[in-house]
């Protein structure tokens, strides 16, 4: 079997930005929910059938406890946050497994899912569907990698190495130095994509890097005033490093047959005729049927 493990934040987040606006009978914005829920229908009609969704329930999390310019959820559009409880409620009555994240993160949750994942010799392959780089040290092998739906895209630990030039493992030391705006840390003065591969690329870890710029790889150029940025910045790239390592103890499900799709619940039907989607209904119960 396959597990799929989808970005529910990222699903909602795309749709919000490229379906129209639609209301549902109380006058309450839900054309990416429906979006979603449409997308991961498909998934399903198209033979997955062991699936969880990872959703940032509150887009804060431990991690602005530990640095106060790690993203938050101000600047989000009001009318796409009111939609994660609705998505994730029409998600459960659909039958699909979610994963609300209040403390942790929503990449957290899809990290320790595919960790577990991976140890069942039942599991022929792990998906994690999300073009999120952060994800990418997850992948393993080709046994767990990442799906980019919209761009059909797969991606395995050697395309990991092709992208960012580094392993899996050494993707959050990668964005220790780079940074990541999409998170709120700036990264480190003069590391940029190139520097950053070149450097992780002879050293897995940021603790494996000589401290004295001489004792380089002498394939790598500028070693001194990378060295002087790193190091004089060591306590900060290990709070970065911290913050774009993503946990594998999450609580997520117990046994793989937990993630097993068997059709929609009862109250899928109310959800849809608050949603006036009756297609997503016929659908959702002929694949429940046909024992999709």
């Amino acid at each position: 079997m396959d597990v799929h493990l989808i970005d529910g934040t990222y699903e909602l987040f795309r749709h919000f930005f490229a379906v129209p606006s639609a209301a549902d009978v109380n006058g309450q914005e839900i054309g990416a929910v429906r979006g979603v829920l449409t997308s991961v229908l498909s998934m399903i009609e198209g033979g997955a059938t062991h699936l969880g969704v990872a959703t940032d329930h509150v887009v804060e999390s431990f991690r602005n406890d530990l640095y106060p310019g790690y993203k938050t959820s101000e600047g989000v559009p009001p009318e796409l946050l009111s939609q994660f409880p609705i998505l994730e409620e029409a998600l459960k009555a659909m039958g699909v497994v979610v994963w609300p994240m209040v403390y942790f993160e929503a990449d957290d949750a899809l990290a320790s899912g595919a960790a577990k994942a991976a140890l069942d010799h039942r599991v022929k392959q792990v998906l994690i569907c999300t073009p999120d780089k952060d994800l990418s040290q997850c992948v393993l092998g080709t046994r767990v990698v990442q799906l980019d739906r919209r761009r059909n895209l797969l991606r395995d630990e050697a395309g990991v190495v092709v992208k960012f030039g580094v392993k899996p493992q050494s993707i959050p030391d990668y964005l220790a130095v780079v940074g990541d705006s999409a998170d709120g840390y700036p990264g480190l003065p003069g590391w940029g994509a190139k520097a950053a591969a070149l450097t992780l690329s002879h050293y897995a870890h940021l603790e494996d890097i000589p401290k004295d710029w001489r004792d380089w790889h002498p394939s790598i150029r500028r070693a001194r005033p990378l060295s002087e940025s790193l190091f004089n910045a060591w306590n900060e790239a290990l709070l970065f490093r911290t913050l774009a390592t993503l946990r594998l103890d999450v609580p997520v499900f117990d046994a793989i047959e937990d993630l097993r799709w068997k059709g929609v619940s009862p109250d899928f039907l109310e959800y849809c005729q608050r949603m006036r989607a009756p297609d997503l209904l016929r659908r959702a119960t002929a694949a429940g049927s046909n024992g999709v």
